[in-house]
């Protein structure tokens, strides 16, 4: 690894672009597992590399604004957090290599021609793929029998392909399990909560909240919601769970970070991005908030409980 600590050598820099508010823990978390993930491959912060950061919090306008500045670095290298945050920054920049961490349809998207020859200046990691709608449906399913229609949430603007991505195979897995799906595009807490409010008076009815950031950003407005109106309700991210979500299925997203800064390493060290597949996630995560279950008086199902990688008390 060399040393670009001499003044008369430039010091290679990362600028990364985070969806997430700065002070969430989980953005938090993110940034960590990349950093030590670059750390275990020689790259450290003040002597051999240098990483700027910007949290753009879920805000699409300061989101376009932070692409701009990080591009106008000219950096070595940009880390994208997820589907939104990487088509601004290919608004701004179709040279400049880019590695995302969660993008599900860096495809569909039109982010790249193909997972296998990206084609272009971005590649990265994808976080779920499609058929994880399937799962979503089957879980509610298993924990909640009663449920006869459930509400896909998700905001246009920031989930992928504007949501037709998970709603589709959702709908078909649904049929399966006698489950009506009602899709509900939200942009705003109060269009979440007039939402949860519907769902409450309906009878047989459980919640299911598909991945984006704008819903990251709101998850504890989400899970507190479905709370108060006793909605059996499933999560993609551990996250949710964390802060009172029923059950949260899904990928690592910490665990993404923490691979990204490979593919960072071998564009730092000349690797060109279209020259290194997408890789499908390798970590997922079910856990199950047993003091939420018993709230709403759900008796969590041993096969549950014995797949579950957590049980929180």
């Amino acid at each position: 690894m060399p040393d670009f600590s001499s003044a008369q050598e430039r010091v290679p820099q990362i600028a990364m672009l985070s969806a997430y508010a700065e002070s969430d823990p989980a953005g938090q978390a993110s940034v960590a597992a990349f950093r030590e993930g670059l750390q275990k491959l020689g790259w450290t912060e003040g002597r051999n590399i240098q990483v700027e950061t910007r949290w753009a919090a879920s805000d699409m306008a300061l989101l376009e604004q932070f692409a701009k500045e990080l591009v106008a670095m000219r950096p070595d290298l940009i880390l994208s957090a997820n589907t939104p945050t990487t088509a601004a920054l290919l608004q701004q920049t179709r040279t400049i290599p880019i590695v995302f961490a969660n993008v599900a349809d860096p495809v569909g998207d039109g982010f790249l021609a193909s997972l296998a020859r990206p084609g272009g200046n971005v590649t990265g990691f994808s976080n779920l793929e499609a058929s994880m709608a399937g799962k979503w449906v089957e879980l509610l399913k298993e924990i909640a029998p009663n449920v006869t229609k459930a509400t896909a949430m998700f905001n246009p603007n920031s989930s992928p392909g504007r949501g037709a991505y998970f709603l589709g195979p959702m709908q078909t897995a649904a049929a399966s399990f006698g489950v009506q799906i009602v899709a509900a595009p939200v942009g705003d807490k109060s269009t979440i909560e007039s939402v949860l409010a519907a769902l409450a008076r309906q009878p047989n009815a459980g919640l299911i909240v598909t991945p984006d950031s704008f819903l990251i950003r709101h998850r504890v407005e989400i899970t507190s919601l479905a709370a108060r109106h006793r909605i059996p309700a499933i999560y993609p991210f551990r996250m949710f769970a964390e802060v009172g979500g029923l059950v949260s299925y899904g990928s690592d997203l910490s665990d993404n970070y923490r691979r990204a800064a490979a593919y960072a390493d071998r564009i730092l060290k000349g690797a060109k991005p279209n020259e290194l597949p997408v890789q499908a996630p390798v970590k997922f995560e079910l856990v199950v908030n047993l003091k939420t279950a018993r709230a709403l008086n759900i008796l969590v199902p041993l096969a549950i409980q014995q797949r579950a990688d957590e049980m929180i008390e």
